[in-house]
């Protein structure tokens, strides 16, 4: 079924508004002619009124083939195309979640509560109980057409009986959560208060068991981030509460005797527990012997009550996707050991973090000049969009190294800051590590691990690597804790080993020295290299000495040019957090900021659509390509042509300048067919977690979301989830899949965490690696994303510009993508809606050009994130600064080429179209069993209809000239006999 949103109709039939308006002028001239007439003789009237109708079914012919064969073109090919997932695949997607998901559960407490004997009764409380969250909001949601397996079912599956009392009492008071619909956030938190639980019920569930699992959940999503001040949301909410009850509410806060009270208190945020969730979490505690919490949640949570209600276990289940309860189940039980680790630090206290006070809301005070007014196409209301900031002000000091590095500085007290490291996570048994000496061979060091399981079941663990460098008090920002490398093992029996060798380069440790080299440095001194079981607590470490201090001037040995200074001018009038004298200056850097004005030169520099002229950044140097050229050339022939080879110049100087602004215009879930060079068009689908077709509505099961994903600490598991992925997009005739998304949890606080890996650059990039390499089995190109710091979903297209220094924007917000490159061959890389300081990212050349394809060698196509314009998003300067083509399939003000006449625009337009094609021919496309260079069965049926229509026409014209004729003569018979 056909799934667009109804703006983008609304954007469709704007964009062919001289066609609708030509076939209502042809019907209005008709309509007048026809009135016109209505004196003239019986044959001339019938005549004319029959030319007139005729005139309107051929406009209205003429009309609708020049909307099909014109901007609706692609749409219905999109519309129209695709395939279906065979069983066989289906089958393995949900066999590899189920995999994903018991890699990835997290056992963060545990006294011996669990495992649960299979058999055994429990008590579920908690409206999340009833109504958990599987997956995020967004482009990233799970598709509606499968069944999801709940929580209840999930622990019933795995053997465990469930108290039913329990069950109805939540259905009864809310069935689900709030439908807001996919683009929309919810934070409602309907938690029955204790008064609603009747003696009858405690009593009953007593004599059920004594063992009690409460559970706890946050959704989270796209285009919202979570609310900081949850007071001010109850004011501002309300929603209709669900049928059943027939109640209002305003974010949980009912009308009904029975839920008196408040739900939250000022200064309450919404990653903490709400009263009613400690009030009930208390009654369970108070009546029931073991107390089991369930987390269930992508963002971070404050889980400090955990310790605070001396809860006897907790398991953290981020979202698990489609059929995931299952796993969760197992792992209830133990029929699985989890043996995922967290892929952020846990705090107390999520407002007294780095980057609390620079996170969310700030808008300039002195932009207004370039203020965007937008006009909704459905409702028509106007809103203005002002230039907006954050300020990463925390430097390279993100999560697990600002904790740990902040701890060996003396900064912080850990124990009394953090609740969970990083990297953490409990088994059902014990493990052992012991780690060997380290050798070194060309540049790479190596050592083995030898992993026992000493304890009496089996499992597996996570082998964790860190370094600590030398620091120099003042000198290059370093954290004391650095992941360089992972592993994991296999299932373990009890006194089992397994040794695992650990192989990585010693330049992996060179910091980014901004303000000295402008490189790469590997400093002189001693290196600590570690196994840890978490970020904090190391099992095993040795020594690696650097003699000498290595420049890596001429870049590292995995850069294809030297890595040099390309951000200073995204640095900004900014403060950053520095390690110098204990972190002497954490309470000036971490502040809010002091001041809403852009400076006077970061003002002269910043652009939107506004103040943009391509004009402004022509090379009268440039000279002018071939255009339109006969050279006899097809696409398929360029399949496995090398990148540099002469014969692409040959190839391109056949395409036309319309041909290029086309291709780069149409990229909206595809790319755009070209006749000329039998170029077909592909399409492209959404889902970090799923594949998901926006307009014919297939789609597969939605996976484990990625915070769980990266909680397996397993590159096997996830290279099976890509190549999952790659096989039923393959199925459905799909060569692009929309992700993976590798974005960094920089605040606990942003909505879109559920689609982003980690806290950590190398465990996110090593990871996607994965997924990237497995979908490329199939052929299909992953579009990386959101390239890059994208990392809070608040003014994500408002003009948000984003400062940060050159180190962390290396270290710590391009790694993962880095990593994705250089390990995971990315080809396809979706720009983000952000400003990088002064530009949008998507047209960023340092991004998108010097360090995308200069320095890591990335050789494909760079997409623009949704192609909404939004007052600053524009062709030109996105083909002129390295991002290829739109994410769009109706023509906007601004996603077709302005420039078309200079050199430097058309060679711009060039360039992007090669990126573009040479891709698209080397993917599953242009396999020789995919290959359908046919015109598509719509198209065909449409010119048979054309056709048919034609002869209809031409009867009726027929017969209307000879009953005109007739009429005329019988007319001029009857004048006869009447003068007669």
């Amino acid at each position: 079924m056909l799934s667009i949103n109804i703006d983008d109709v609304i954007k469709v039939l704007d964009s062919m508004k001289s066609q609708l308006i030509g076939f209502g002028v042809v019907l209005v001239l008709a309509i007048l002619v026809m009135i016109a007439c209505m004196k003239l003789p019986k044959a001339k009237k019938a005549m004319i009124r029959c030319q007139a109708g005729l005139a309107i079914l051929l406009a209205l012919v003429i009309t609708v083939n020049l909307i099909c064969f014109g901007p609706m073109f692609t749409v219905i090919n999109l519309a129209m195309g695709g395939g279906s997932i065979t069983e066989e695949s289906m089958a393995e997607a949900y066999e590899v979640n189920t995999e994903l998901v018991g890699e990835g559960v997290t056992l963060l407490e545990n006294n011996g509560a669990l495992p649960l004997a299979s058999g055994s009764n429990l008590n579920v409380f908690g409206w999340a109980s009833t109504a958990p969250v599987y997956g995020g909001v967004g482009s990233g949601a799970l598709n509606d057409q499968y069944e999801v397996t709940d929580l209840i079912t999930g622990l019933k599956n795995a053997g465990l009986n469930v108290n039913e009392d329990l069950v109805n009492f939540y259905e009864t008071y809310q069935a689900e959560r709030p439908s807001v619909g996919m683009w929309a956030q919810d934070w409602t938190l309907p938690e029955p208060n204790v008064s609603a639980y009747t003696d009858e019920l405690m009593s009953g569930a007593k004599e059920f068991s004594d063992t009690a699992l409460v559970v706890i959940s946050r959704p989270g999503g796209e285009n919202a981030d979570m609310p900081t001040d949850m007071v001010s949301v109850v004011d501002g909410s309300w929603l209709e509460r669900d049928a059943i009850t027939g109640n209002s509410y305003f974010n949980g806060v009912y009308d009904d005797s029975l839920n008196e009270g408040n739900d939250w208190d000022e200064g309450d945020h919404y990653l903490q527990l709400s009263n009613r969730e400690e009030e009930m979490l208390q009654m369970v505690c108070d009546n029931f012997d073991k107390v089991i919490v369930l987390i269930n949640t992508n963002n971070a949570m404050e889980l400090g009550f955990l310790k605070e209600y001396g809860v006897d276990a907790a398991v953290y289940a981020p979202c698990p996707g489609q059929n995931g309860f299952n796993a969760v189940g197992q792992v209830f039980t133990g029929e699985v050991n989890p043996s995922g680790k967290t892929v952020d630090t846990f705090v107390y206290d999520l407002f007294n973090t780095p980057t609390a006070n620079n996170f969310g809301q700030f808008t300039y005070d002195n932009m207004d000049e370039h203020a965007v007014v937008t006009t909704s196409f459905s409702t028509g209301e106007q809103s203005t969009a002002l230039p907006s900031f954050v300020n990463y002000v925390e430097g390279i000091y993100v999560g697990y190294k600002f904790y740990e590095t902040a701890a060996a500085e003396g900064l912080i007290d850990y124990d009394s800051t953090v609740v969970y490291p990083f990297g953490y996570g409990l088994s059902y048994t014990t493990f052992s590590q012991e780690m060997g000496p380290i050798t070194e061979g060309d540049g790479t060091l190596s050592f083995d691990v030898t992993v026992t399981n000493t304890g009496s079941v089996a499992g597996k663990t996570v082998v964790e690597v860190y370094y600590n460098p030398p620091y120099t008090n003042g000198g290059i920002e370093k954290a004391s804790a650095n992941l360089v490398a992972f592993d994991k093992t296999e299932i373990l029996e009890p006194g089992a080993s397994e040794t695992v060798t650990i192989s990585f380069k010693a330049e992996d440790m060179a910091s980014y020295d901004t303000y000295g080299a402008a490189a790469y440095v590997l400093e002189a001194g001693d290196y600590v290299i570690s196994i840890n079981s978490d970020s904090h607590t190391v099992l095993d470490s040795e020594v690696y000495n650097v003699p000498s201090t290595i420049v890596y001037s001429d870049g590292r040995s995995t850069d294809k040019t030297a890595p040099t200074n390309q951000f200073e001018n995204v640095e900004g009038d900014v403060t950053y957090l520095s390690r110098a004298d204990g972190f002497a200056n954490y309470a000036e850097a971490t502040a809010a900021p002091a001041s809403m004005t852009m400076s006077e030169e970061d003002k002269a520099a910043f652009l939107n659509n506004a103040n943009y002229d391509p004009n402004n950044y022509n090379n009268p140097d440039d000279q002018m390509p071939t255009t339109g050229a006969k050279n006899g050339l097809q696409l398929v022939d360029m399949r496995g042509v090398a990148y540099d080879d002469a014969q692409w110049d040959t190839f391109l100087d056949q395409l036309t300048v319309s041909e290029m602004s086309e291709l780069i215009a149409m990229g909206g879930y595809q790319t755009a067919p070209l006749a000329s060079i039998g170029k077909v068009q592909t399409y492209d689908c959404d889902g970090p977690a799923s594949i998901n077709n926006n307009f014919t509505g297939q789609g597969s099961i939605g996976f484990a979301g990625t915070v769980l994903m990266a909680s397996t600490w397993n590159t096997d598991t996830v290279y099976k989830f890509g190549s999952s992925i790659g096989r039923m997009a393959d199925d459905l005739d799909v060569s692009g899949w929309y992700a993976p998304a590798m974005n960094i949890h920089r605040s606990a606080f942003s909505g879109r965490n559920f689609e982003y890996y980690s806290e950590d650059g190398v465990l996110s990039g090593k990871l996607a690696a994965q997924a990237v390499q497995g979908a490329e089995e199939h052929g299909v190109y992953a579009y990386i994303k959101h390239y890059a710091l994208n990392d809070q979903e608040t003014n994500r297209n408002s003009m948000l510009c984003t400062w940060a220094n050159e180190q962390s924007i290396r270290e710590i917000y391009l790694k993962p993508f880095e990593l994705s490159v250089k390990e995971g061959g990315a080809d396809a890389v979706m720009s983000s809606f952000n400003y990088v300081g002064t530009e949008w990212a998507g047209a960023s050349n340092a991004l998108c050009n010097i360090v995308l394809r200069d320095e890591w060698g990335f050789v494909g196509m760079v997409l623009t994130d949704y192609f909404g314009v939004y007052g600053y998003m524009d062709a030109d300067q996105a083909i002129r600064n390295g991002t290829d083509f739109c994410l769009v399939n109706y023509p906007t003000e601004t996603n077709y080429l302005t420039d078309t006449t200079s050199a430097t625009g058309v060679l711009a337009a060039r360039q992007a179209c090669k990126n573009i094609l040479y891709t698209v021919v080397n993917s599953r496309a242009y396999m020789e069993e995919n290959l359908n260079p046919g015109m598509p069965g719509w198209q065909i049926a449409a010119i048979a209809i054309d056709v048919v229509l034609a002869a209809v026409l031409v009867v009726l014209e027929v017969r209307t000239v000879k009953g005109y004729s007739r009429r005329k003569a019988q007319e001029a018979q009857a004048q006869a006999n009447t003068e007669a």
